[in-house]
């Protein structure tokens, strides 16, 4: 099993928008529960503390192998997601590893 984890800072600079930019990032990454077979389970969810140090959103997203995180990553709705993520999204960390 491999875990994929990912933290996203928000690219404005209000803190309103940032944190509706990332309540619509987590509501998007969740709606891909169901829709994307290689999703083994997936939680999200924005920052509530330390706004000005913490990245905004987080996704921890556990899929079978490496196979099929590829298969995650180039869904369909995934890259919809993507797209709109990165319209949003001023820096963006990952990491992958075996559970």
């Amino acid at each position: 099993m491999i875990r994929h984890v990912v933290i996203w800072k928000m690219a404005a600079a209000d803190a309103a928008t940032r944190a509706a930019h990332a309540a619509e990032v987590a509501r998007l990454l969740e709606g891909l529960v169901g829709v994307v077979p290689a999703i083994r389970a997936l939680s999200v969810g924005t920052n509530v503390a330390v706004p000005e140090t913490n990245a905004d959103v987080a996704v921890v997203i556990d899929v079978d192998d490496l196979a099929a995180l590829e298969d995650y990553q180039t869904h369909p709705a995934h890259q919809e997601v993507v797209d709109y993520v990165r319209s949003v999204t001023g820096a963006r960390m990952a990491v992958d590893f075996t559970l």
